[in-house]
């Protein structure tokens, strides 16, 4: 079931492909993972049919105790998808008449303190990071420090790194650093390649194009928005993949065609 699929974010498409686990999948049924309305609504509205049942009804429980008026209010906004209006309505909460567009507080309060911890160093955030689980690293991921975020990026279970990417905290100039990392999963880099709001900054996309860990099939992609300058450092560059080489000297070598 993936409700509300016109909201997307990387963690959302973990969930929906099933790839969760069981306590995972209970923190966010309980509304305690994501802090923005839209994913904290598409996360219960899926979560009501998961096969544990537990989880089911905690995610129904959770929604129950939503306020109503916040919640009709947030379902009349135009960026909320039809789908997830309909899921609603059957359980009779119809869209308000008014909304406040720019609210981007959640809808279901956290019941734990979000407060960061005081580390010595960064190699102690290291370590303290290092010794939660998954569910803890995801929520450290979403709700953390930027510190915590740029040595979460590079964990190594899918969810905790696509937790970091779809932080509210995260900004442009965190993915373009992203982005120049060498020492991320594939994953983080495919991820960053597909979303369309990122790749509008042309040094996100510059950034990814010239990390030789990028997979071939999105950096050939990128090779023709590429200014003269960043080709010609892709051509020389001997950690990149050939294909990709390639693919730029024919840039720079039309780009000479056109000013004869």
């Amino acid at each position: 079931m993936a409700m509300d699929s016109s909201y997307r974010t990387p963690l959302l498409d973990l969930f929906r492909r099933g790839e969760a686990p069981d306590d995972v999948r209970m923190m966010a049924a309980r509304g305690a993972l994501a802090p923005r309305p839209h994913e904290q609504l598409a996360l219960l509205a899926l979560l009501t049919s998961d096969e544990d049942e537990g989880i089911a009804m905690a995610a129904e429980e959770t929604i129950r105790h939503i306020p109503r008026e916040s919640l009709a209010g947030f379902l009349a906004r135009h960026d909320v998808g039809e789908d997830l209006r309909d899921f609603f309505r059957q359980r009779g909460v119809e869209p308000a008449q008014a909304s406040a567009e720019n609210a981007e507080e959640p809808l279901v309060a956290s019941s734990e303190a979000e407060e960061a911890p005081q580390d010595a160093d960064s190699e102690a955030t290291a370590q303290r990071l290092s010794k939660l689980s998954v569910a803890e690293r995801i929520k450290r991921a979403m709700l953390g420090t930027r510190e915590e975020r740029f040595i979460l990026i590079r964990d190594v279970n899918r969810l905790v790194a696509a937790a970091v990417l779809s932080s509210p905290k995260v900004n442009e100039a965190d993915v373009e650093a992203f982005a120049k990392l060498a020492n991320v999963s594939e994953d983080v880099l495919r991820t960053i390649g597909n979303a369309r709001a990122w790749m509008k900054r042309y040094t996100v996309a510059a950034a990814l194009a010239m990390n030789p860990k990028t997979p071939i099939s999105v950096s050939l992609g990128l090779v023709g928005r590429l200014v003269e300058r960043d080709l010609k450092i892709i051509t020389r560059d001997r950690n990149m993949q050939e294909p990709l080489r390639a693919a730029a000297r024919r840039m720079l070598a039309n780009t000479e065609a056109r000013k004869t």
